[in-house]
C-alpha cells in the first residue's frame, strides 16, 4: 500500500461566515471515518502563527523558509491506501468536507523509512 498526501493551501478555503463550524465538523467526521477504516496515518494544519525556520547542515538557522519558494500553509492528511482510485475517492470526501479542491500526491516508497 502507498501513502498519499491530500492537501490544500489556506487560500483555497473560501468559506462563508457562519459556515466554519460546519466545515470543522465535516472535516473531523471524514478523518474519523479514515481512522475507523484503518487508512489514517496523520492529519493536521500548518500553524501559520509560528514562523518557519531554515536550518543548515551545521545547525545554523534563520527565520523564514526558502526565500524563493511559496509559503507552505494549509491542511494536510496522509492516508495509506491500496490504490490511487481509493486515494482519489478519499480526497473527494475531504474536498467536500473542507469546501475546496484537494491536491493528491503519492509518497515514494522507501523501504528504510
Amino acid at each position: 500500500m502507498a501513502k498519499y498526501l491530500i492537501s490544500f493551501p489556506s487560500a483555497a478555503m473560501v468559506v462563508a461566515d457562519g459556515e466554519w463550524e460546519a466545515v470543522g465538523r465535516d472535516a473531523h467526521a471524514v478523518i474519523d471515518e479514515a481512522k475507523a477504516a484503518g487508512v489514517y496515518v496523520f492529519a493536521g494544519g500548518i500553524d501559520e502563527g509560528v514562523a518557519p525556520v531554515l536550518v543548515s547542515a551545521d545547525g545554523r538557522f534563520s527565520e523564514g523558509g526558502y526565500p524563493w519558494a511559496p509559503p507552505l500553509d494549509g491542511g494536510f492528511a496522509v492516508l495509506e491506501l491500496p490504490t490511487r482510485e481509493e486515494a482519489v475517492a478519499w480526497a473527494a470526501r475531504i474536498a467536500k468536507a473542507c469546501r475546496c479542491e484537494q491536491e493528491l500526491r503519492v509518497f515514494q516508497f522507501d523501504p528504510q523509512s
